[in-house]
């Protein structure tokens, strides 16, 4: 996919996804909190619950949406393609410091995007089924799965709903990379099917945080495959040679071009776009735009591609 593209009642699910390919390791499924919409949820800005100190990979749990954070100290990381199937825009690769954040652990849900939506502060996905389910945002059975066919605005509208934010391009990949040089989330080894869902093994979206082998150093989940993931950032292909090396960014917004960047590979993808480096572009929404329902107001949207959020 290089260039396309509350109170909260907790409770405990353990499923695994069906995987093919016969003989491919299978995942093992981690327990997860799953919010459903049984109150009025907390108006916006609502602010997590937190706990003591602040390590590396600490989890707190938002109080809107049942999301597990992961806290990622601020550090200096190396950014871009460091692998043998670097792609041009992954170059240069460049030392990157960030201040500390938090990250989603996990893909915003679709039972999670419903409270927004019935709270008010969201709209409606696109259409309400997946790549090849016709009942999928409105079918319980997919509670626990990624929202998908979301524009950029409407990600970030519920990001900023749950007073978190769409992830900056350099969050995400600190956030997959940790502190050292590997290829994928989990290191250097060959992806297999027990450590996401891509290379068409499920052939759609699986529950998130099924495959615990894939978590990055920080434990967040999900960060290659399953479905690809709007940041903030517009999208330059020559952007990292502009030796922004700060907290960067991303490149200010350009007349007429509202191309935003999408990470972490999906459902579909070979080994080669589920790199952590990999930047794929797909139209953002402008908001600017006089025709709500036009593709200039919108931008594109997919069944593979969904979001998760991170705050300061």
């Amino acid at each position: 996919m290089k260039k396309i593209f509350p109170i909260l009642v907790f409770i405990t699910l353990f499923a695994s996804a069906c995987q093919a390919g016969g003989s491919q390791a299978q995942p093992t499924a981690l327990s997860l909190p799953t919010a459903f919409p049984t109150n009025t949820p907390p108006a916006i800005n609502a602010p997590a619950e937190v706990s003591s100190g602040n390590k590396a990979g600490e989890e707190r749990v938002s109080s809107v949406d049942g999301m597990p954070q992961a806290y990622i100290p601020d550090g200096t990381f190396r950014m871009g393609a460091l692998d043998a199937n670097n792609q041009r825009d992954e170059e240069p690769a460049h030392n990157v410091t960030l201040k500390a954040f938090w990250m989603d652990k996990l893909e915003v849900t679709n039972a999670m995007y419903t409270l927004c939506v019935k709270a008010g502060g969201c709209e409606l996905p696109q259409t309400l089924k997946s790549g090849t389910r016709e009942s999928y945002f409105n079918n319980a059975e997919f509670n626990d799965f990624p929202v998908v066919y979301v524009t950029w605005y409407q990600a970030s509208t519920y990001c900023k709903w749950t007073g978190r934010r769409l992830p900056t391009e350099a969050e995400w990949e600190r956030a997959a990379r940790g502190d050292d040089f590997r290829t994928y989330p989990w290191g250097d080894d060959r992806p297999d099917s027990s450590r996401g869902n891509f290379n068409y093994f499920v052939g759609d979206t699986t529950r998130v945080g099924n495959f615990p082998a894939g978590a990055s150093q920080f434990g967040v989940l999900d960060l290659a495959g399953n479905v690809a993931e709007w940041v903030n950032d517009y999208y330059d292909g020559n952007y990292y040679a502009q030796g922004a090396s700060v907290n960067p960014p991303g490149p200010g917004e350009r007349s007429q071009f509202f191309n935003r960047v999408v990470r972490g590979g999906t459902y579909q993808d070979a080994f080669i776009d589920i790199r952590l480096a990999n930047r794929a572009s797909v139209l953002g929404s402008n908001p600017n735009a006089a025709d709500v329902y036009s593709t200039e107001y919108l931008g594109e949207f997919s069944p593979k591609i969904g979001f998760r959020c991170s705050s300061d």
